[in-house]
């Protein structure tokens, strides 16, 4: 554990059982939970206020699968960085599995050409979206994307959500509880 980290990024969860939130997809038996846990998932894109969990629950994903996992923020990447993507998912000897997760924050950001280049392999399979928005997909998201992907409503953090998440900041190591040296 590096101190020098943001807090928050330091209280990211690494398991769904310590993601706070979002019950109403997440809970016990609902469907994303499950693919989540069975490593079966297909492409998503996760739409919500800031704040809700997007990227942490994309965190969750990578710690939990068993495939490479690729995170970009739409803002500072390209076509470019889809293709090394690619290329590194391909490359049986960077990974054996041949199919990777990529996670899009901002996806919205992307252009119509750069949404372009992702429907190609999200289509056979090779990379698995997952893609964050603050705005509604429905507009902002290429069509083809959406109609390969499952979407999924995030809702803004309850008053107990965020009274949990504060006592796990109080009482874990990682986050405001002092460690003697």
């Amino acid at each position: 554990m590096n101190q020098n980290e943001p807090l928050a990024f330091r209280m990211r969860p690494k398991t769904l059982e310590e993601y706070v939130g979002q019950e109403h997809v997440l809970g016990k038996d609902k469907i994303l939970t499950r693919t989540i846990q069975a490593d079966r998932l297909s492409s998503i894109i996760l739409f919500g206020p800031p704040g809700c969990g997007k990227t942490s629950l994309a965190k969750v994903i990578s710690e939990t699968t068993k495939y490479k996992f690729y995170k970009m923020n739409a803002v500072t990447s390209g076509v470019a960085d889809i293709k090394k993507v690619i290329e590194e998912t391909k490359n049986f000897m960077l990974n054996p599995v041949g199919k990777s997760i990529l996670f899009i924050d901002e996806i919205h950001r992307f252009n119509k050409l750069q949404q372009d280049a992702l429907l190609p392999f999200v289509e056979n399979g090779t990379i698995i979206l997952i893609g964050a928005t603050t705005e509604n997909p429905y507009f902002e998201v290429n069509k083809a994307l959406i109609s390969r992907s499952m979407v999924i409503q995030l809702k803004p953090l309850t008053e107990d959500n965020i009274v949990t998440i504060l006592k796990n900041t109080l009482t874990k190591k990682e986050g405001l509880r002092r460690i003697p040296n």
